[in-house]
């Protein structure tokens, strides 16, 4: 492809495809796989002397083994608004503290509760898809666009072929995330 306008849009395309790869791989890292990883408390907002803060705000957000997250509050008294952001953020964890210090043990994953996860997972992957496919569709219609505007019919086949290729791709690496994701939730 020799048109500048169309290299242009394929650089475009190649950098929202990666931030959609890159925001799917951020939800996967969010959805618990039974080991104990700081970002599962992302969404914990915090009552701090009466507004709502992220947790990471009021406090260093750790893993002190597989199975246990730890908070280690700026101020001491902030443990008990700790706790209880925790434990209303609905994540089905409890929160206790030592009176230095919060920890959320994660309970064991059921089987059930397994395969609820890879529900969720394969809902991720299936949102990454169809935002690839929206990248496609509004590059195909820019494509059209430079058609009209003077660009030879054969450069924009080749274009359209050349985006299902990379779209294609793209997919790919989302089902290879999704796999990964998978083997992870179900192993025991």
């Amino acid at each position: 492809m020799s048109d500048p306008r169309v290299k242009q849009l394929f650089d475009g395309m190649k950098d929202a495809m990666d931030k959609a790869i890159e925001h799917a791989n951020h939800e996967f890292s969010k959805i618990r796989a039974g080991k104990a990883h700081p970002s599962m408390l992302d969404a914990v907002k915090v009552d701090y002397y009466g507004q709502l803060v992220p947790l990471h705000q009021v406090g260093n957000v750790g893993t002190s083994d597989a199975k246990t997250i730890t908070v280690q509050p700026w101020e001491k008294n902030m443990l008990q608004a700790i706790e209880k952001g925790i434990t209303v953020a609905n994540l089905g964890l409890n929160p206790s503290n030592d009176g230095n210090i919060v920890r959320v043990i994660l309970p064991p994953l059921t089987e059930e509760r397994r395969r609820d996860i890879v529900k969720k997972v394969k809902a991720e992957s299936e949102n990454a898809k169809i935002a690839l496919r929206n990248i496609r569709k509004d590059l195909n219609e820019a494509v059209k666009k430079l058609q009209k505007e003077g660009l030879p019919e054969d450069e924009a086949k080749l274009a359209e072929q050349q985006v299902q290729k990379n779209t294609d791709a793209y997919i790919k690496k989302i089902d290879e995330l999704l796999v990964a994701k998978e083997a992870e939730v179900m192993h025991v």
